[in-house]
């Protein structure tokens, strides 16, 4: 215990006694934080959305002609439910589909009463259990009399897949370049305090100290360092999120029917995260500092 807080004590020392560079070190680790957490809010968010839009559009839509009668529709019911994929089928009228879309519009549904009429079509919904059917079930449903349009949202999903594995390459490779960085930054503030202490570390040697107890006080400094931009960034992260969500929460709802993740289970993994990279980027800066002056 007497050597644990030894090398706590002596890290706090030389964290205090280069201030400028620890200053620095911290704001170039909170900073990489910070722009990692813009990443990984982007990221959860979109693998949030993409889950809900590929479980609400596994579905084709089958608008029908005003003069088609219920009767009607139970028949290309019957008839659709016979194709291979389809899992369910079942009628919709205008009037679903509108208070649908009132309760997706949320607080901006007064905007619909202006309406004269209701301009949506009754349709058949399919429910698709084997998605490598939806196109011959789409073109199937295309060709029963009274049919006015079909939509089917396959594009609209690939796309979205798309971008949501575009942005996860992204986010990986900007996070390695700013972990980079950071590493490089944290090294070169603890080669100083090396430099500084270079005639204390040749007589520690001399007198037989080892190596590993003479690197302890900088690998805490290098974790204290780490810690402390953890903390800050959480705290950032925190109250920029927030706002966030403030601004943009209710329309990304009445767009997708879906609200943004949780501020408290996001800030929840953050701090984990964010403390498990800024050990790792002090942790590594010193160790990196203190080969060229230690034997490994």
């Amino acid at each position: 215990m007497r050597r644990f807080f030894y090398t706590l004590k002596q890290a706090f020392v030389q964290v205090l006694r280069n201030r400028a560079m620890s200053v620095a070190s911290i704001f170039a680790i909170t900073a990489m934080l910070l722009i990692l957490s813009i990443f990984f809010i982007l990221v959860i968010n979109v693998n949030t959305a993409a889950q809900s839009i590929q479980q609400d559009y596994d579905s084709i839509e089958i608008y029908l002609n005003d003069d088609v009668s219920k009767e009607q529709a139970n028949q290309i019911i019957v008839g659709i439910k016979e194709e291979k994929g389809v899992d369910d089928a079942y009628y919709k009228s205008k009037e679903d589909a509108m208070a649908n879309f009132r309760n997706r519009w949320g607080d901006n549904a007064y905007l619909l009463d202006s309406l004269n009429e209701n301009p949506l079509p009754n349709s058949v919904v399919v429910k698709i259990g084997d998605l490598n059917y939806g196109d011959e079930i789409a073109a199937a449903a295309s060709k029963y009399d009274g049919v006015e349009d079909v939509k089917y949202y396959k594009d609209t999903v690939d796309k979205l897949l798309k971008m949501t594995h575009f942005v996860q390459v992204a986010a990986v490779i900007v996070m390695l370049f700013l972990i980079i960085v950071s590493i490089v930054v944290v090294s070169n503030t603890i080669k100083l305090t090396v430099f500084n202490r270079a005639s204390e570390i040749s007589i520690m040697k001399y007198v037989g100290a080892t190596n590993w107890f003479i690197r302890g006080p900088f690998l805490a400094e290098g974790i204290i360092i780490g810690i402390i931009s953890a903390g800050i960034s959480v705290g950032a992260s925190a109250l920029l999120y927030r706002k966030i969500v403030d601004v943009i929460g209710a329309q990304v709802f009445s767009v997708l029917s879906m609200p943004m993740v949780p501020v408290g289970f996001l800030m929840y993994n953050f701090t984990w995260i964010f403390l498990a990279l800024g050990i790792s980027i002090g942790a590594c800066g010193s160790i990196i500092s203190m080969r060229k002056f230690l034997d490994a």
